[in-house]
């Protein structure tokens, strides 16, 4: 039920325009998967996702395990109709998340027991653990159970951890054809492998080529937009441009900050996620077409002009800086829901745009215009947490 196809590629940069079909409709890529953690993506409906043309959106698998549980998600239809989206879904492994909120982690290869940041009850997680969870939720793409480390760490924690997350990719995909077995149906949710690594090159390239080998449908790059300096992301990602499979998607994992956007996607990237779009928005802080602004400041007081004149989003069209400011000023929740609505938009047609520059055969004109447009004073900005909101 997944295919995948380039239609464009430019010659000049490793950027390429594509599609892949799902269960639920077809996605064209570079595409920007809005973050729905827990069942909703924060301060948005559905039908508002639908507005501003978001074309698949993600799950988190650790949340809805813990809350309301997997099996009152299949219960209810699979996670399509429990939260009313028809269209593509992605869950994440809860890899992540089990290292990064889960307290009293004990690893092995095995699995891991953890305790839950909820409630702390304990539970013991693993590939098989992943596969049956992502199965219940009935995702279009689900994601292989990896190790995740944080930044820095030395080398040889990163080999053993790349070590661990090749045997279970292998876990992963033989729990996962048997989850579809036990079901009595066809294969229809494509299981994505995870590149792990670190900032080690060698290991990189290691991770890259033994995931090749058990061959997946597609592959995600975990592991970046963890603290790194850009620079150190856009060099492991023109070492793996060339590295993984040519003819499969490839899934930037937790990176939604748009300059890092233009660049992965001149480097073969097709697919993002990132909290920090609807995180920023919360907290007044909007992505423009000449850069961030925060809203809240003094200097929109009287500022009676739209938020981004290049925008055709509601909040854009609709209401002016010194009204956004003032939302902020009284507390109003309508401030963090349109700021939200307009960040998601705009990330989202960022990635649509970059799709249209890369068929006219235009991208590196597109690329060198947002080098200069997008003004950012602070250019260490990093993604944000990818352990969900």
């Amino acid at each position: 039920m997944f295919e995948f196809k380039i239609i464009a590629r430019c010659n000049e940069t490793g950027a390429r325009a594509g599609e892949f079909v799902t269960p639920h409709g077809v996605v064209k890529t570079p595409v920007f998967m809005p973050v729905g953690t827990q069942a909703t993506v924060k301060a948005m409906t559905p039908r508002e996702l639908e507005e501003i043309e978001a074309q698949i959106i993600l799950g988190n698998t650790y949340h809805l395990y813990l809350r309301p549980g997997a099996e009152v998600v299949a219960q209810a239809g699979g996670l399509h109709r429990f939260m009313g989206w028809n269209r593509p879904i992605l869950t994440d492994s809860g890899g992540f998340q089990v290292f990064s909120l889960a307290r009293l982690n004990k690893v092995t290869d095995k699995e891991v027991l953890c305790q839950s940041h909820v409630d702390g009850s304990f539970h013991a997680m693993s590939p098989e653990w992943a596969m049956k969870v992502q199965r219940l939720l009935g995702s279009d793409i689900a994601m292989c159970f990896d190790q995740c480390i944080p930044y820095p760490s030395e080398q040889q924690e990163a080999e053993k951890a790349l070590e661990r997350t090749t045997l279970w990719a292998r876990r992963s995909k033989e729990a996962h054809l048997q989850e579809a077995s036990l079901q009595g149906a066809n294969v229809t949710q494509a299981l994505f492998g995870i590149v792990q690594g670190s900032t080690f090159d060698d290991l990189r390239l290691r991770s890259a080529q033994e995931l090749a080998e058990i061959d997946f449908p597609g592959y995600g790059i975990g592991g970046l937009s963890v603290g790194e300096p850009h620079e150190d992301m856009y060099r492991i990602l023109d070492l793996l441009n060339p590295a993984l499979p040519k003819d499969k998607p490839r899934y930037l994992m937790g990176v939604g900050y748009p300059p890092n956007i233009v660049e992965a996607i001149a480097r073969g990237i097709d697919m993002f996620d990132c909290v920090l779009p609807t995180r920023n928005g919360r907290n007044g802080t909007l992505f423009t077409s000449f850069g961030r602004v925060n809203i809240k400041g003094q200097k929109y007081e009287r500022d009676f002009s739209p938020v981004d004149p290049a925008c055709d989003c509601y909040l854009c069209r609709a209401f002016t800086r010194a009204y956004l400011r003032h939302l902020y000023q009284a507390g109003e929740i309508l401030a963090a829901r349109l700021c939200t609505w307009h960040n998601l938009r705009f990330t989202i047609r960022l990635a649509r745009e970059a799709r249209e520059a890369i068929l006219k055969g235009e991208y590196p004109r597109f690329l060198a215009r947002f080098r200069e447009s997008f003004r950012d004073s602070r250019p260490d900005a990093q993604n944000g947490d990818a352990g969900g909101e």
